[in-house]
């Protein structure tokens, strides 16, 4: 016949194996062990502490015990420093930190027994019991709550793996949701196992359609530009190593029939034995940098027409003066003269706005604000225009006592010649041109409006765009297409905005307002 604690021993580690068996949850599986301890010692109260990975000491779960000396305990535990070896340096510590406080307090706690919890050879906590009468715990309880001790650690040290690994899974989730890029997890057979809330949007298809599906019913190309497919990729054999990274760009064909430009970076995750567990891809949208290579495209064509216009004038006029076997009258000379210098003019004025438009991109446009009426400045660069044209009607409209604003001269000077400059370029027949103010209770209104053929409704979302020239305006004007997007760049950067009036119908009428 077994001794009465043999069996109480017995039983309980038959409960705390069914314990460790069963519950992975750390709150709940300290809560069952520290309740079993104090049971199976007669206790009347009980509690762990767990040592932290950053240092200290903490209460992880109590009973029997008032919330409020927990507190204090856990300030005080917290402070306990950190040694390489545990067992002896900070135990000890523990120990006294507990005895001192249950005899200093009237919890009613006489008698305590502690021991620590110790898993492959690493503390990882202590577990104390009390009972609220003296009595001395004799060595059969020790050896029973030590026998516990071994078999509650091992299940609290697999309770805390399991833990961290829920984290650093919620991390990964969190991860996988919030990035921008879209996310598809895949399984060997190429059907996709998860995507994230990103590549639900790029594909307007909803996750539970994607989920379960193959990856080419997913991955439909509408172009293919560069690298191979994945299927062409696993065809001939990829991966062949851990780090084979494949990369494939092109346009998705989305669920509204529309084309997506992407591109896909596909990595492998492989076993220790070289099986493909899962294929990570990685999809990005590349619409930005496809506009800005079409942007550095137009750019490099504008530029390179415009500039070499100019120049071949230049050049051009320069040689047929210099001839040695030619002398000219001095009209032909002035003639000649007047078309280079507006020509170097014209590369002046495209080098000034390539300058700005630099600036702009890089925020190092700056405004010198003072005090500014502006029908008296468009009363003074009108002056100027009307020695250009005498086709044009040149009128002024701005009411008496017309409001001052804070603003740049030297930059509202460019956007009322950028405007005007247009008017008259873009009516070539001639013509009233109309530079308008009004008054608003929070902003002045300032429209400059031609009586050409006005601008096309096609052409109306991007007229203020870089480098775009509507396709009637490229053939029959120079321009490097700048000259709108400046203007309305220094608009805004005076807290104001520029707009086209769809509703004039007698030519085009542009409108900026700024704030009073």
């Amino acid at each position: 016949m077994l001794p009465d604690f043999r069996i109480r021993q017995r039983d309980y580690l038959l409960e705390i194996a069914r314990a460790m068996s069963q519950e992975l949850n750390l709150d709940k599986l300290l809560t069952r062990i520290v309740h079993i301890s104090a049971e199976m010692l007669a206790g009347q109260a009980g509690l762990i502490a767990l040592r932290r990975e950053k240092g200290g000491w903490g209460v992880a779960t109590a009973h029997g015990i008032p919330a409020a000396f927990l507190r204090y305990l856990n300030v005080l535990m917290a402070q306990v420093q950190s040694h390489e070896n545990a067992t002896s340096s900070e135990l000890p510590e523990i120990n006294q930190l507990l005895q001192e406080l249950t005899r200093s307090t009237s919890l009613g706690l006489m008698a305590s027994v502690g021991l620590p919890l110790i898993a492959f050879e690493r503390l990882i906590g202590v577990i104390y019991i009390f009972r609220s009468y003296l009595d001395v715990f004799s060595a059969n309880d020790r050896a029973l709550l030590q026998s516990f001790a071994d078999q509650a650690a091992i299940a609290v040290h697999n309770a805390l793996l399991y833990t961290q690994v829920s984290q650093e899974k919620q991390r990964m989730d969190a991860l996988l949701d919030t990035v921008a890029d879209g996310m598809l997890i895949l399984a060997p057979n190429r059907v996709v196992e998860r995507c994230n809330p990103a590549f639900e949007h790029m594909l307007g298809i909803p996750k539970e359609n994607i989920i379960g599906s193959h990856h080419e019913d997913v991955i439909r190309w509408k172009k293919h530009n560069q690298g191979m497919t994945l299927e062409q990729a696993e065809a001939g054999g990829w991966p062949l190593v851990p780090n084979a990274i494949l990369y494939v760009e092109g346009d998705l064909e989305r669920a509204n029939g529309t084309s997506l430009p992407v591109g896909i970076t596909y990595a492998p995750l492989l076993s220790s034995e070289g099986t493909l567990l899962n294929t990570i891809a990685t999809v990005r949208d590349i619409t930005h940098f496809r506009e800005l290579e079409e942007i550095k495209s137009t750019f490099v064509s504008v530029i390179s027409h415009e500039l070499k216009t100019p120049v071949a004038l230049i050049k051009g006029y320069v040689a047929t003066l210099r001839r040695d076997d030619a002398s000219w009258n001095q009209e032909v000379v002035k003639d000649s003269l007047q078309v280079i210098e507006e020509e170097a003019d014209r590369l002046a004025v495209m080098i000034e706005n390539l300058l700005d438009a630099t600036r702009l991109q890089a925020g190092g446009l700056k405004l010198n604000l003072a005090d500014l009426f502006l029908g008296a400045l468009a009363d003074r660069i009108v002056e100027r225009f009307r020695t250009q044209s005498d086709r044009h009607t040149f009128v002024v409209d701005f009411p008496e006592a017309y409001p001052s604003i804070l603003g740049d001269e030297d930059r509202l000077t460019q956007v009322f010649s950028n405007l005007i400059s247009n008017a008259i370029k873009y009516s070539p027949e001639g013509g009233e041109i109309r530079i308008s103010g009004q008054e608003q209770p929070d902003e002045l209104v300032i429209c400059v409006s031609d009586q050409g053929p006005g601008i096309a409704p096609g052409d109306l979302s991007h007229i203020f765009d870089r480098f775009y020239r509507a396709s009637d305006a490229s053939r029959t004007t120079k321009g490097a297409g700048l000259g709108l997007y400046l203007t309305r760049a220094l608009i805004e950067a005076h807290g104001g905005h520029i707009w086209v009036d769809s509703r004039y119908s007698g030519g085009a009428r542009v409108c900026f307002c700024l704030p009073r």
